[in-house]
């Protein structure tokens, strides 16, 4: 096949692929937003037939033949379409090693494991969950091992939600938090707690609502391309840079949940809606890697939304909503309110010391699953276990426990560790970005959009044409140092 038609089929598959990926988001934010609990099977149903038939864009035979081509011919493309072409041979060879037939039948699986996993939560009945966690396990792991037959098949998920990751790399990254920061933890926690109790007086659900679109503002969200919905377990879902759609949840006697679910996934949709003009409707229009997107929806919640500099600036719009709940509250009290050392059973609402803690619990579990050493019915006792040495927690049921998050009923194995190491990505990008500009006095004056830009010209405008690795490297000057990660959270919470 010439270049130029080879160029010509390729981008109508990729046109096509697109159009089916439009469609099956759009549905699955639908599924997890406002569609009734026995719309499962069928929803599950037409997700299979959606995804069989982008399988069967990719394996055409004319535009495998398009893909060869231009990845053999890689120094005569331009450099969207070379990235494009490489990314499209990654993705073509795991599809080719698994058949049709079990792609189809796993995604089925998803639509019905999910529905299981809200009504087992709601119920809080491990049992509704279990058969359906033993089956997601098993595709996962029988997809592993036809994708990468040589591989570790933990390896391959982590590989797969992380470009990089693999069990070797996490082990050493979170042998090193578990050495540097239990200390660290034994030490603030010793400490006086700051009051938080105005935190958890009674917040209505419909101010929280209108609060958080002039939130939205602040961090200088687009509204006009992105919205916000409401879900059980809050997320962001990319449509494409004129359509992001973040999803929170509302605590009417806990407002600080839904304060820092929407800064989190305004983090997310800053990164997708500042992807360059030039890759609209290509499959690079969107953030490098889960663990690069969460290096920016935790820069946002935390590193900045947890600053004294936040805590100045957002206070008077929380006191415009909330008078009474925060009347006498200044922002000294509030940044330290909020910044309040003390575990807790939700992963989501860990605070920002003791989250990683969190993230190696799920990390473990999931690798013991993967390697056949736990099944699923052994995870209630196990979670039990493991939150009360690490976070000398009893768990009392298993809705606060193995079944608050969303991520193992809708097939998200390997994916946990990313948020750990997104924490690490992003101390180490704000190092880098406090040398570009004045950061905080920017914050204190309601200057986030200019932060914004800067993060968007050494990295979100790149969307996957760069690997996380060159991002890191061309923003900070240097390769991933997890160190900047600990001397942040040494220098914060030693001060406080």
């Amino acid at each position: 096949m010439e270049i130029s038609k080879a160029k010509e089929v390729f981008k109508a598959g990729l046109k096509l692929s697109e159009a089916y990926r439009h469609a099956s988001v759009v549905m699955n934010y639908d599924s997890m937003t406002a569609a009734p609990k026995n719309a499962a099977a069928y929803f599950g149903a037409d997700m299979a037939l959606l995804s069989g038939e982008a399988r069967k864009v990719k394996l055409d035979k004319d535009f495998i033949e398009a893909v060869e081509t231009l990845c053999a011919h890689a120094g005569e493309l331009d450099g969207i379409t070379r990235r494009e072409a490489e990314e499209e041979m990654r993705g073509l060879e795991r599809i080719r090693a698994i058949p049709a037939e079990e792609h189809a039948a796993y995604r089925r699986l998803l639509g019905v494991s999910f529905a299981k996993w809200q009504e087992a939560k709601r119920r809080d009945d491990f049992a509704l969950f279990e058969p359906y966690l033993d089956e997601v396990i098993s595709d996962c792991r029988r997809m592993a091992q036809l994708a990468a037959p040589e591989a570790d098949p933990y390896d391959y998920w982590l590989n797969e939600n992380e470009e990089g990751a693999s069990t070797q790399m996490l082990d050493g990254f979170f042998a090193l938090l578990k050495r540097e920061l239990v200390p660290l933890i034994a030490a603030v926690s010793e400490c006086e707690k700051p009051d938080a109790s105005f935190l958890h007086a009674y917040f209505p659900k419909a101010e929280q609502q209108k609060f958080s679109l002039e939130l939205m503002d602040l961090m200088g969200i687009d509204r006009d391309r992105c919205s916000l919905g409401e879900a059980e377990h809050p997320y962001t879902t990319f449509i494409s840079r004129s359509d992001v759609r973040m999803t929170t949840h509302y605590y009417e006697r806990y407002a600080a949940a839904n304060m820092f679910s929407v800064i989190h996934e305004g983090g997310h949709a800053l990164y997708e809606l500042n992807v360059g003009e030039e890759l609209k409707g290509s499959p690079l229009a969107h953030g490098a890697s889960a663990g690069m997107h969460e290096s920016q929806s935790r820069f946002y919640e935390n590193i900045i939304g947890r600053s004294r500099e936040f805590a100045e600036l957002v206070l008077p719009l929380m006191k415009k909503h909330f008078p009474e709940q925060f009347s006498g509250v200044d922002a000294e009290g509030f940044y330290r309110a909020v910044n309040r050392v003390e575990p807790s059973l939700k992963r989501t609402e860990a605070d920002e010391l003791t989250y990683c803690l969190h993230i190696m619990i799920r990390y473990e579990l999931e690798k013991r699953l993967l390697h056949g050493e736990l099944k699923a019915a052994d995870v209630p006792a196990e979670w039990n276990r493991l939150y009360k040495e690490y976070l000398g927690l009893d768990v009392p049921n298993d809705r606060e426990g193995c079944l608050q998050d969303m991520h193992w009923g809708s097939g998200l194995i390997g994916y946990f560790p990313t948020y750990a190491l997104g924490n690490a990505y992003g101390a180490q990008i704000a190092a880098a970005l406090e040398k570009r500009v004045n950061v905080w006095e920017l914050v204190r004056r309601g200057g986030l959009p200019e932060i914004t830009a800067v993060l968007t010209e050494g990295i979100y405008r790149f969307g996957k044409l760069k690997t996380p690795a060159q991002l890191i490297e061309g923003f900070c000057g240097e390769g991933f140092e997890p160190r900047y990660y600990i001397e942040y959270l040494k220098k914060k919470y030693g001060a406080l």
